[in-house]
């Protein structure tokens, strides 16, 4: 089974997916940020880097998709390969940081990439408004996200919601976390009560 966590900068997708590893057993699947040798230059200068770092990224999530389903297990994945093509890639195109023929490119290939691949068994969406995302960037303290601007948040958001509200490739879980703390656990109790309906009716 694979189980992926969609939401913006911020939503707390990393925090949920190893919580929910750690719940079910299932074997987590992080992004990779710790070692993207462009997200710190993306985010210096964004129109130079904007399409090295989408292809970095769609190249690094087909690779994942392919190991999950390859392994057999039951996996839960940070992140999917359609929020950087329908979200971060068109935004940082519609913002004219990345070049509509480098977009049409991007697109091209993330079409080819999609067509062998499976989607998730299972998509949790985490809902958030500005302030809670703003609030958790500001509490992990990552050095590059200091510069990540309101607009482009509120931006992001725009379009997820749009994707979400299109979204029929598998089941759909939609998790408001504007007043949730999974990481008290009568919050994540609430979470998993939610996720167990949505795997129980999977087998």
């Amino acid at each position: 089974m694979h189980v992926a966590v969609a939401g913006n900068i911020g939503s707390g997708k990393t925090t949920l997916t190893k919580l929910l590893a750690k719940h079910y057993k299932w074997k987590p699947h992080y992004e990779d940020v710790e070692n993207n040798p462009y997200l710190n230059s993306f985010y210096e200068d964004m129109q130079r880097w904007s399409f090295n770092l989408q292809v970095y990224f769609l190249n690094s999530r087909f690779r994942q998709v392919i190991d999950i389903h390859e392994s057999g297990k039951n996996v839960i994945q940070d992140r999917t390969i359609y929020e950087d093509a329908y979200i971060f890639a068109p935004n940082l195109h519609s913002m004219n940081l990345m070049s509509t023929r480098d977009f049409e490119n991007y697109i091209s290939l993330f079409e080819l990439m999609s067509s062998f691949i499976k989607a998730p068994d299972l998509l949790i969406y985490l809902r958030a408004n500005i302030p809670t995302l703003v609030e958790q960037i500001q509490s992990r303290g990552r050095e590059y996200e200091e510069s990540i601007r309101l607009d482009y948040l509120k931006l992001l958001n725009e379009r997820y919601e749009n994707w979400i509200n299109k979204y029929t490739l598998g089941k759909l879980l939609i998790i408001d976390v504007d007043n949730l703390d999974f990481k008290k656990p009568e919050d994540l109790s609430v979470v998993i009560e939610k996720v167990d309906a949505e795997i129980n009716g999977l087998f």
